[in-house]
């Protein structure tokens, strides 16, 4: 009995024991440490949701959307979240592809990281950033998502907006188009981060990314209450997001279009032709109203996530490399369009503006003779003539004599080089500057260049002088013997700027390449005042309530170094080429009377292809309102191709017809707008 009685004394000790411990525990929790606790408790029911922005629309002249925005249901899906959980979320991936109607290695293959040998589709931004898979789910679809949780856990179903292109591929390189942003980026962009909010996209091309930061806006933030399984079942705080700024362009929309169909039939019509470019600006102040490349591309393919075949198509040459602006991008001789250079170039140097030449159908460039077209002679001419016509030798003859007085093969002391450094003023040979990334410079050839390629390709040569050419003797002896031979020349003497050099450059031709926006900037300060401007497409920036935020300016970057007496006498012969000259087959039937157009033809001459064919154009010749310039690869003569191409664009512009008969202009009074357009509270346009 007194056993069994200690028994119960120890167990009662344990018992107070157990108890006390507990009480002090509780009073721990509860009263020492309870707003620690607290804290966590909510910390673990509450979730911070940044809440991505509209980006801007982006507009053209009279406020038509170029870009704009749709709202859809998008599903998405956190990687990392799904990388916790056994078998890398495998089992929810397969429930979500029976809810959306996909395959799940599709869903597997759209939230892989890229990388190299990674094929898309691939998610190439950061890891941390969920995953849009579908972006066009239907409401019951992302009900069965939204309301079964925890069966889908990682995933999320939202409104979002994406990008809508309304006219289909026009100007589709200069828009640009969007994609989700990279960890790297995050890293090394200055105030990207905080001004990210996880689902953001960024412009990767064009506008869309030169405008990136005003277009994007700024990222709201919403504090939600979530269950255990996640579920939002309150929201707390709320933090609007602010839109993104409206950017309106000097691009008109109905131009574009013209300019777009144009370039199509072009290249219709030469069965050779691989690309070509088409430039409309506004005479008077170099801003683009238009701005086409072909072959081009719909950019909604970026859109929801681009799969490999359709990636590899925008970069393949095979399919003329859409993704290319060859507006801006493209480099190409420009043949006799240049001579508006050389000409200067000549009067800078002494010859005189109404001195009389003598054009034969050859001239002797050193011991070498080079041909005029055709080797037709036309007898003795002016410099206004020599244009309309189109006559080689005179401005060969011009290059061998300033070749000469700058010392020839071996020049002592400094050069002047007048067509290089006249070349340079009108702004070829350096970018534009124009608002849009990845301008090309264009290359204008000189002494110093010519060594520099030396230094950097003689060993080069030296070895193809010893070892010739094995791969194409194969197949063109001839060519093989041609190329051993020139990689002989090129290893001693290739340093040299020859006087055929020096010939070839006074007419567009040899290693002088040139970008169609170039060409359209210099012919524009040439017809108007002389000044030389950057062009823009950017022109306003307005809130979404109508406030503008900014105008974008036209810089001033030069001054061709011509009297206004000169630019008119060039002026005015290049006002006779479409009615008189090499362009006038193009424009036959053209009423002139009504709209006089000027401008130059080109047809530059490319080894072992097509000739490239040009027209830069001006209209009306004598208060121009617009500088149309078209550029075709491989498109053989500058008046069979070019010219009738930027015909086209003036009879949309202005309502002509082919039979020079009258219907609605696009442009009404031929006249491109004069101001942007101003955006009213309500989003509307108003003029």
């Amino acid at each position: 009995m007194s056993r069994m009685r200690g028994r119960l004394v120890v167990l009662q000790v344990l018992v107070v024991s157990l108890m006390t411990l507990l009480a002090v525990r509780l009073w721990q929790v509860q009263v020492v440490r309870g707003p620690e606790y607290v804290a966590a408790a909510t910390e673990t029911r509450t979730r911070d949701v940044v809440v991505p922005a509209v980006r801007g629309q982006i507009l053209d002249s009279a406020g038509r959307p170029l870009v704009r925005n749709r709202t859809t249901l998008v599903v998405s899906v956190d990687r990392t979240r799904l990388n916790r959980m056994a078998g890398n979320g495998r089992a929810v991936l397969d429930r979500l592809a029976a809810v959306l109607g996909h395959r799940p290695a599709e869903l597997r293959e759209r939230i892989r990281a890229c990388g190299p040998g990674v094929p898309r589709p691939c998610w190439p931004g950061s890891p941390y950033q969920p995953i849009p898979i579908d972006d066009d789910v239907t409401t019951r679809e992302a009900l069965q998502i939204l309301e079964r949780q925890e069966e889908f856990p990682g995933v999320t179903a939202e409104v979002q907006a994406v990008r809508e292109y309304p006219g289909n591929s026009a100007g589709a390189q200069a828009l640009g188009y969007l994609q989700p942003i990279t960890q790297d980026e995050l890293e090394k962009r200055d105030g990207l981060r905080a001004a990210f909010s996880g689902v953001d996209l960024v412009g990767r091309d064009g506008l869309e990314s030169v405008y990136d930061v005003p277009l994007r806006g700024t990222p709201g933030m919403r504090r939600v209450q979530v269950d255990r399984l996640g579920k939002v079942i309150g929201v707390e705080r709320h933090v609007p997001p602010v839109p993104g700024d409206t950017l309106i362009t000097s691009i008109d929309a109905k131009v574009q279009a013209a300019a777009e169909k144009a370039l199509a039939e072009a290249m219709k019509s030469a069965p050779k032709a691989d690309g070509a470019a088409a430039v409309v600006l506004d005479a008077r102040t170099s801003r683009v109203i238009a701005l086409a490349s072909a072959p081009t591309y719909d950019p909604a393919v970026w859109t929801g996530g681009i799969s490999e075949a359709q990636y590899q198509r925008l970069l393949s040459g095979k399919s003329g490399k859409p993704l290319v602006s060859r507006a801006i991008k493209g480099e190409f001789a420009p043949g006799s369009t240049f001579k508006v250079s050389s000409v200067a170039a000549m009067l800078r140097d002494g010859y005189p503006l109404h001195g009389r030449y003598s054009c034969p159908g050859s001239f002797m460039v050193g011991d070498r003779p080079f041909n005029n077209f055709r080797g037709i002679g036309l007898g003795t001419l002016t410099l206004h003539t020599a244009l309309v016509k189109s006559c080689d030798t005179i401005f060969y003859r011009a290059a061998y004599e300033q070749w000469l007085r700058d010392g020839g093969l071996h020049p002592k002391g400094r050069t002047k080089e007048p067509m290089a450094a006249m070349a340079r003023a009108f702004g070829f040979g350096r970018p534009t500057g124009v608002d849009l990334p990845g301008e090309s410079p264009g290359r204008i050839p000189d002494r110093a260049w010519k060594k520099q390629l030396w230094s950097v390709t003689k060993d080069g040569n030296c070895r193809r002088a010893k070892t010739g050419y094995p791969e194409v003797a194969r197949s063109d002896p001839g060519r093989a013997a041609f190329l051993k031979r020139l990689a002989y020349e090129n290893c001693l003497e290739g340093y040299q700027w020859r006087p055929g050099d020096a010939a070839n450059f006074s007419i567009g031709q040899g290693d002088v390449l040139v970008t169609p926006l170039q060409l359209a900037a210099a012919y524009a300060a040439l017809v108007s005042d002389g000044k030389l401007r950057s062009p823009r497409l950017g022109w306003a920036l307005v809130r979404p309530d109508g406030t503008k935020v900014k105008e974008i300016e036209v810089p001033v970057v030069g001054r061709l170094p011509l009297s206004a007496e000169e630019r008119a006498y060039i002026k005015g012969a290049l006002s006779e080429v479409a009615s008189d000259g090499t362009a006038a087959g193009a424009f036959s039937g053209f009423p002139m009377d009504e709209v006089k157009v000027g401008g130059k033809t080109g047809t530059a001459e490319v080894y072992g292809k097509a000739d490239t064919s040009w027209f830069a154009s001006f209209a009306p010749t004598d208060k121009p309102r617009f500088v149309i310039v078209a550029m075709v690869s491989q498109g053989g003569m500058g008046g069979q191709t070019a010219a009738p191409a930027v015909r086209k664009i003036y009879e949309a512009i202005y309502g002509f017809t082919p039979d020079g008969k009258r219907t609605t202009p696009i442009l009404p009074g031929g006249r491109p707008a004069a101001e942007p357009p101003v955006i009213e509270r309500d989003g509307t346009v108003a003029r």
